[in-house]
């Protein structure tokens, strides 16, 4: 049964966030919401976590699992990121965008991308996201929140905890969240691609 947390989208509460902290790193699954829309969190480093996320949104290791990071600098720590991508980033970071970049061997072989060795990662502009980072002094391992056969993504907590709660071990209330996913851009070919348009407006990175 997965526990409830009403946290508050501007200031959240510093005891939930560190008991959601201790969740997270008891190999709990999480469901929050982010600045596109809700979100499956676990950490980073839990494999069978990991392959519980996979199983919860009936994804293969095909698809792209995404890094949500507190800043640049993390970002620089599991992507390969050169001057080019760097003024790109800086430009739509935090916000609605997740980045395709190369990884490097801070990511667990098994997160990147099997044949190109690529990670997906973004820096989120919500402050209940970035509390939890900054709790826990690393990236969460993230996937928009969309079940298999559904067509829409969730976005009201008391809908996921109803669908969830036996799957999952927290839901983290935030209220209402954007009913768009995020702008995904790669940046690992000469110029950055667009590969799906989310409620990021690609226009800042002149696509």
């Amino acid at each position: 049964m997965s526990q409830f947390f009403q946290v508050h989208p501007d200031n959240p509460q510093a005891r939930l966030i560190k008991q959601a902290a201790q969740i997270i790193h008891g190999g709990g699954i999480v469901a929050l919401p982010t600045d596109s829309c809700y979100a499956l969190v676990c950490h980073l480093d839990d494999k069978s976590a990991v392959e519980r996320l996979r199983r919860i949104r009936g994804i293969d290791e095909k698809h792209h699992l995404t890094l949500l990071c507190r800043d640049l600098s993390e970002i620089g720590v599991y992507a390969r990121v050169d001057n080019r991508q760097f003024r790109l980033l800086k430009g739509a970071t935090p916000g609605p965008f997740t980045f395709i970049l190369e990884a490097t061997k801070c990511v667990p072989r098994r997160l990147s991308h099997p044949s190109r060795k690529t990670i997906g990662l973004r820096v989120p502009e919500n402050r209940i996201v970035s509390a939890l980072l900054e709790e826990l002094q690393q990236p969460l391992l993230g996937t928009t929140l969309i079940l298999p056969g559904d067509d829409d993504m969730l976005n009201d907590a008391d809908s996921i905890r109803e669908r969830l709660e036996k799957l999952i071990d927290l839901v983290i209330d935030g209220g209402a969240c954007a009913m768009e996913p995020t702008t995904v851009v790669d940046l690992t070919g000469d110029e950055p691609e667009l590969v799906r348009q989310g409620r990021g407006d690609a226009a800042i990175l002149g696509l």
